[in-house]
Parts: C-alpha cells; structure tokens; sequence
C-alpha cells in the first residue's frame, strides 16, 4: 500500500499539476503556430519566393528525375525531402519569436503589476532595533 499512497502523493503535487498543465496548454499553442506558418506565414514565404512549397522540394538518391515529390514516392524511390527540415526551420523560429513575445508580454505585465502595488511599509530602522534591544536587556 506504501508504493500506491507514495505514488498517489506524487501525482497530486503541485508541480505535476503545473507540468500537465503546461503540456496541454503546450499542444494547444502548437496548433495555433502551426495554423500560422501554415496559413499565413509558407503562404507570404511562398510569394516572396516565387511559388515556392518548400514541402515539395527534395532530391532522388537514386538519380532519377521525377516530376514531384508524390511520383517520387510512389515509384517508391530514395528521397532525400530537404524541403522539410526548411519547413521545420521555419516552424522552429516562428515557434520561437511567438513564446518571445508572449513572454515579454508576461514581463512586461508584471512589472505593471510590481510598479502599481505599494511598497512595502517600511521597518524600524537598524538603529531603532539596537535601541529596542538595549531596552530591553536594561529590564
């Protein structure tokens, strides 16, 4: 019964919770960046570039030349999709300037929050303290 109620107690930390928390909310955020590059993002690239789908591009290891990716498959050739890693570049830094500014965002509330609070009230100085304790070692 220990292992059950050790593992139970685990479960139910608070950093577990947090962790869970931060993988879901992770997964949805995922969605959301890819939605962006594919949508948004590949599709201005794409302008810029000429039409380019960089999913698309890719090179035959075998030599042959095909017409596109899909014929390539389904000769079932080598391939080597380079186009992919760039897709994935691509993603990697959109997903990285996105988690930048929702946490500069988050700073920036917080010291909002950290100006807009009052301070703390202020202590007894150092020489009030030694002049407390003086009086009292005099009782």
């Amino acid at each position: 019964m220990g292992f059950f109620k050790d593992f139970k107690s685990f479960l139910l930390k608070g950093d577990i919770i947090a962790l869970a928390t931060a993988v879901v909310i992770g997964g949805a955020f995922n969605k959301i960046v890819g939605s962006a590059v594919a949508d948004i993002i590949m599709p201005i690239i794409g302008v810029i570039t000429g039409g380019t789908d960089f999913t698309q591009k890719f090179i035959a290891l075998d030599g042959g030349t095909y017409e596109s990716l899909a014929a390539a498959k389904e000769a079932k050739a080598a391939v080597m999709t380079y186009g992919n890693l760039i897709q994935a570049i691509i993603n990697f830094i959109i997903v990285g300037l996105f988690i930048f500014m929702v946490l500069k965002a988050y700073e920036k509330s917080k010291k909002k929050e950290e100006a807009a609070a009052p301070p703390p009230p202020a202590g007894p100085s150092q020489e009030e303290l030694l002049t407390e304790i003086r009086d009292l070692l005099k009782k």
